[in-house]
């Protein structure tokens, strides 16, 4: 992967990372917000927040715009779409080789059971019972 990219997801990540700011990102998705309307349900100074909606701006998750003394926040469109591309990535090769095993377990590979142990109920062939060893038995207090 090259190292932009890679730079890149790290921002993403990074600022996916915080709990306030995963909170601010679900606000947005709801649309443009002020930043007084999104530092409500925080508890937390306005300086604080407005330091995680810069870790989010230079994530390229949001931007902002000023008219008079009021700032509101937005999401950028497609902004969490690199993040998605890269857990797919992640997630298509696990998931093929649990596909594999599906199929090779369905044509009877995989280790044998025991003899008994798929006897019906009630058949001829008794179960041994398991060995006892002292750790089975309780101990009264």
């Amino acid at each position: 992967m090259p190292k932009y990219q890679s730079d890149d997801l790290d921002r993403l990540f990074h600022a996916l990372g915080d709990r306030s700011r995963r909170a601010m990102i679900e606000r947005l998705t709801r649309g443009p917000a002020s930043v007084s309307d999104l530092a409500r349900p925080f508890d937390m100074a306005l300086p604080s927040l407005v330091q995680h909606l810069g870790v989010l701006e230079a994530a390229g998750l949001v931007t902002s715009t000023k008219v008079g003394r009021v700032r509101t926040v937005q999401l950028v469109p497609g902004a969490l779409e690199p993040a998605r591309t890269w857990v797919t990535a992640q997630k298509m090769p696990a998931e093929r080789q649990l596909d594999r095993l599906g199929a090779y377990l369905a044509t009877g590979g995989g280790p044998r059971d025991p003899p008994g142990a798929t006897d019906p109920p009630g058949s001829a062939s008794p179960r041994p019972s398991p060995p006892h060893s002292s750790h089975d038995q309780e101990v009264a207090p």
